[in-house]
């Protein structure tokens, strides 16, 4: 049935509406923390201007100004590390960035995904099937696959909870844990953090590798793209492989700022003792923090997706099947290719192949 050019316009107008109204918000939030920063910045740069044109009115300034700028002195330790200055600048650079901008910003980063994640679920809802279910299953994910999937989940829950804990951890738990309370979580979430880093990086390498054959980019993708994935229209489904354009992103995402970004930073600050210099922990340490934190935000939207926005994907993550309509609807290009033999719907063992085919599905 086709929709009155009125009705269009007024759909077209309401999208047009949220979304600004989401740039309103993000950007409300985000011109406060961006104009603090700006006034403590050249705050700083003033006083300093000020102490350079007056040498001599404060001493202890003066004094500082030395340190600051590696005032050799003598020590008779030695090692890898710079031992004869009082203070390390790149340090008190390190500790400025990381207490400030990193743990003043990124808070908002998460909060603007978790908002517009609300939003978007008040004003569409929940994305459904057009038609009734089959009750005949098809296999989505192997038993092999859901687990490296959970696997990894937990992992990076875990990871992100003890992450963030050390991040915002004294403004946050302080207050309601006390200094003791929150001197014994710290230790756990640092030792925590540190142990499953590595075991995290393994599955993630393992996830890349499964899934690279099905995660590159087709023809198909970019009309998946261009409407949005259908996400505004409950009745929009556009075509799709195993994966959707939307799950690509998501793979690649993991395998380029996941991977290389988030887990390389994580070793250079789990093993200082491979040859690291302060200044590379100090980048490490900083990059690891803010491409965390935006990857937790995405992280956001693809567990809604999973759950609550897409009625019927988490039955194939935590059962390893679906309805055949959901199948049809959101992966239609691979229900195609099962159904006329060109793709298995068990990757890798062909003798099931038939057991789970459109028409011969196994019923609930």
């Amino acid at each position: 049935m086709v929709q009155p050019a009125r009705q269009v316009a007024r759909k077209r107008h309401a999208r047009i509406m949220l979304w600004s109204l989401l740039i309103v918000l993000a950007g409300s939030m985000l011109l406060p923390l961006g104009g603090y920063v700006y006034v403590a910045v050249n705050g700083a740069q003033a006083a300093e201007r000020e102490s350079s044109n007056h040498p001599g009115v404060n001493p202890r300034a003066n004094y500082w100004r030395a340190v600051r700028e590696g005032e050799r002195g003598y020590t008779s330790a030695s090692g890898l590390y710079t031992t004869d200055s009082l203070i390390q600048n790149g340090g008190e650079i390190w500790r400025e960035t990381r207490n400030g901008p990193v743990s003043n910003i990124t808070p908002w980063v998460l909060a603007a995904a978790l908002l517009a994640i609300a939003l978007f679920y008040l004003i569409f809802g929940p994305k459904t099937l057009s038609g009734e279910p089959t009750g005949r299953r098809m296999l989505r994910w192997t038993a092999g696959e859901r687990l490296l999937h959970w696997y990894t989940a937990i992992l990076f829950i875990v990871l992100a909870i003890t992450g963030l804990s050390m991040l915002f951890g004294r403004a946050v738990l302080v207050p309601l844990l006390g200094l003791p309370g929150f001197s014994v979580w710290a230790e756990l979430s640092i030792t925590l953090h540190n142990y499953i880093g590595p075991l995290f990086m393994v599955g993630i390498i393992i996830e890349v590798v499964v899934w690279l054959p099905f995660n590159t980019f087709k023809s198909y993708d970019k009309v998946w793209l261009k409407r949005l994935g259908g996400m505004f229209r409950k009745d929009d489904h556009p075509p799709a492989g195993r994966t959707n354009a939307g799950e690509k992103i998501w793979f690649w995402l993991i395998a380029t700022l996941g991977l290389i970004g988030v887990c390389v930073s994580g070793l250079v600050l789990d093993f200082p003792n491979f040859g690291q210099t302060r200044a590379t922990m100090q980048l490490a340490n900083v990059l690891h923090a803010s491409l965390a934190v935006i990857w937790i935000a995405i992280s956001f939207g693809h567990i809604y997706l999973g759950t609550l926005g897409l009625k019927g994907t988490f039955q194939g993550m935590s059962k390893g099947y679906v309805d055949e309509q959901w199948m049809k609807e959101h992966h239609s290009v691979w229900y195609e290719q099962v159904k006329s033999g060109q793709a298995e719907a068990r990757p890798g063992e062909a003798g099931q192949q038939a057991a789970v085919r459109p028409g011969t599905a196994t019923p609930h």
